[in-house]
């Protein structure tokens, strides 16, 4: 028996990864956009302290090179 939600959302996921040419790099860099365009706080997990840290904004990728050469 198929369920109709597993469907739906399997035939999402491929329609997805298809329009990064099932590219995991491009996939994960899309997906770090939208969290930061949400406009909501941005956390993740240290295991060693056991609590969540707020995460800053990373500078564009130009940015970054300049600041790497400073």
């Amino acid at each position: 028996m198929k369920d109709p939600i597993v469907e739906e959302v399997r035939r999402i996921k491929e329609a997805q990864a298809a329009k990064f040419g099932f590219n995991v790099r491009a996939i994960g860099e899309y997906a770090r956009s939208r969290q930061w365009d949400s406009g909501h706080k941005v956390v993740r997990w240290d295991a060693q302290r056991g609590r969540f840290l707020d995460v800053k904004k990373p500078a564009a990728p130009g940015r970054r090179k300049a600041l790497a050469s400073k």
